[in-house]
């Protein structure tokens, strides 16, 4: 499950990236890629006991829902 996880945040991670890149009017959508990369993130990083990592991917899953109100809503 650990290996799953980080290998949903590393692809939905990079993809929210090359959305963003391209910068086309559908690129907001890259937050709801990079929530679901930071939700996956944070989990493992609880599962791994490494609170610098699951702290990150908190932060970064707050301002992913922002990004998601802010470019979607």
């Amino acid at each position: 499950m650990l290996t799953v996880l980080k290998w949903i945040g590393t692809g939905f991670g990079a993809l929210g990236a090359l959305l963003i890149a391209l910068n086309l009017p559908e690129s907001g959508w890259a937050f709801v890629f990079f929530l679901i990369s930071s939700v996956a993130w944070f989990i493992a990083g609880l599962i791994m006991r490494e609170r610098a990592l699951w702290a990150l991917n908190l932060v970064f899953i707050g301002i992913d829902t922002l990004g998601i109100g802010r470019w979607l809503f």
